[in-house]
């Protein structure tokens, strides 16, 4: 009898190309992964992996197997999930994934809604990489918070097969540090009058960095001088210390720390949008059904923080 982990393991070797990223995708040795994937070929009785000393590829049975393992993978959860919709309550482990300024800003909310069902598990984990939207679809996590700047909703194409779900509209911000003279709500916010302020911005290819550079393209761009750091988290420490200034998500604000000013910029300025992406399947699971449930209400009340209309968040919020 085919192993199902095993072939979890087959199908995701399919998608990394190497025993090494397969490995570290799934938190194994790649030792492990190598030896699970003989024993796969044992139970078979035929090569599923053409190894050679530049590494290993499919062969045409595993391929073939790989097609076969996904119809068998998504046959069993689909059965789980008819299961778990009999029983009506929500039980089992619940895997959601996010971007970090999501999970800063979500997490505090969703574990006192769900502490009401005893039976079922809440395992939240950050990603700093745009693989959320995969790792739902490899059935590695049940739900990834995914954000997207482009303003098409990312789920309709006919080649999906996902659901995606609209959270939350996160506009961008401009932080700035108290003392600032920007700081003051009456002094105007003209982007060419920007340029000459000192500018901290994510590396090139990093997603928040995106926002920033639409929303300087319209005045030539950033300033050859910009200070490049990964992470919003240390973004925001060094804007806070007076470094410099940066354009954020206003999910960002959530959690900040002390110091900080939020000027709001115009309604053309860029603005991010943050979905829930899950597998229909997993939607007729009680525990996916409360943790969707969950994450909407979370959504609503950290859209009433941005917004200024629901309790203070750190760092005050000022209109342009």
């Amino acid at each position: 009898m085919l192993d199902l982990r095993r072939l979890q393991l087959l199908r995701e070797f399919s998608a990394r190309g190497t025993i090494a990223a397969t490995a570290a995708a799934l938190g194994y040795t790649p030792s492990a992964v190598s030896q699970q994937l003989a024993t796969l070929e044992r139970e078979t009785g035929v090569e599923l992996l053409d190894r050679s000393p530049r590494g290993a590829e499919l062969t045409d049975a595993g391929r073939l197997l790989v097609t076969q393992a996904e119809e068998i993978l998504a046959l069993v959860e689909a059965t789980e999930a008819v299961l778990a919709e009999q029983a009506d309550v929500a039980i089992g482990v619940v895997t959601v994934t996010a971007f970090p300024t999501a999970a800063v800003a979500f997490a505090p909310l969703l574990a006192p809604a769900l502490r009401a069902h005893e039976n079922m598990q809440l395992v939240l984990r950050q990603t700093t990489q745009s693989t959320g939207t995969q790792k739902v679809r490899s059935r590695e996590v049940d739900i990834a918070l995914v954000d997207d700047w482009t303003g098409q909703h990312p789920g309709r194409g006919p080649e999906s097969g996902l659901r995606h779900v609209h959270l939350l509209r996160d506009p961008l911000v401009l932080a700035l540090p108290e003392g600032h003279r920007l700081a003051d709500p009456d002094e105007p916010l003209e982007l060419e009058r920007l340029l000459g302020e000192s500018w901290i911005v994510a590396p090139e290819g990093e997603r928040s960095r995106y926002g920033t550079d639409r929303l300087l393209a319209e005045v030539g761009g950033l300033p050859g001088a910009a200070w490049e750091f990964e992470g919003l988290g240390t973004i925001l420490s060094l804007v806070s210390r007076g470094v410099g200034i940066a354009a954020v998500p206003a999910l960002a604000m959530v959690g900040a720390p002390a110091g900080l000013v939020y000027r709001r910029l115009s309604d053309s300025a860029p603005v991010r949008h943050v979905y829930a992406v899950l597998r229909p399947a997993t939607l007729r699971r009680p525990a996916v059904q409360v943790t969707l449930a969950a994450l909407r209400d979370a959504a609503a009340e950290v859209g009433e923080h941005l917004s200024g209309r629901g309790p203070t968040v750190r760092g005050p919020v000022r209109d342009v």
